[in-house]
């Protein structure tokens, strides 16, 4: 299968960098992992709810662009639905059994994703209410979908 990370803007920091590195290289042994950075817009201080807008949807259209036809898309949204660890191992191991061959996270930027995202979503998820950073999102999402593998494959994981 072919798992791919659709984000907005790059990881600036080496140790979110390492930490995506090292999930990317545990996770080769399960799956083709595939990390797609789109480019940020730059958000001034105290925008308008106009202008804000308007930075999601040019990030919205830089994500569209790179969404690959017959993917499956899944967008990462505090209002998404909520799993397990075995509950997302399961909706990943029922993708592979039901014929999908690529699933595609988006993480979006700094202001969120804009709708047109979320309607070209097959399913919105939400790892917690809180607020996180997108780098930081892309660090919990490669270790979720390692644990996941692990779960599918009968291996031992941290509970």
């Amino acid at each position: 299968m072919k798992i791919t990370i659709l984000c907005v803007g790059k990881i600036k920091e080496s140790f979110y960098r390492e930490a995506v590195g090292e999930y990317a290289k545990r996770l080769s042994r399960y799956c083709r992992l595939e990390i797609v950075e789109v480019a940020d817009e730059r958000t001034p201080d105290k925008a308008s709810a106009a202008l804000e807008d308007q930075i999601r949807e040019r990030e919205a259209d830089r994500l569209l662009a790179r969404l690959e036809e017959g993917a499956f898309v899944y967008t990462l949204e505090i209002q998404g639905k909520r799993y397990t660890s075995e509950g997302f191992a399961k909706v990943i191991n029922q993708a592979g059994l039901s014929g999908q061959s690529h699933l595609v996270f988006v993480i979006g930027g700094s202001l969120g994703l804009h709708e047109k995202v979320r309607k070209r979503s097959q399913q919105a998820v939400s790892f917690s209410d809180m607020t996180f950073p997108h780098q930081l999102m892309r660090v919990i999402l490669c270790e979720q979908i390692y644990r996941a593998y692990r779960i599918i494959s009968g291996e031992p994981y941290h509970k």
